[in-house]
């Protein structure tokens, strides 16, 4: 496997180190193990779709694009009412 050279602030870097410092792991090792443990956009997106498929199955939900919009909109205002100010 080739190594990879990825800029970022020391204190970034120190942070992360201390991290996988504290998981007996390098730096390195922790950041592959990161990487291959995260998921990228489109793979987020396709397991929402399936658990939405599941659903549909299990118990006809199925929410149109307006009622998704209609319950975000609900959770962040609920969310802005419970954060300090």
């Amino acid at each position: 496997m080739a190594d990879a050279t990825i800029r970022i602030p020391k204190e970034a870097r120190d942070r992360l180190a201390e991290i996988a410092a504290s998981e007996g792991l390098s730096l390195r090792a922790y950041l592959a193990r990161l990487a291959d443990t995260v998921l990228t956009p489109a793979e987020r997106a396709e397991r929402a779709e399936r658990a939405r498929a599941v659903l549909r199955e299990w118990n006809g939900y199925d929410p149109s694009e307006a009622d998704v919009a209609d319950l975000d909109a609900e959770l962040d205002r609920r969310l802005a009412e419970a954060t300090p100010r």
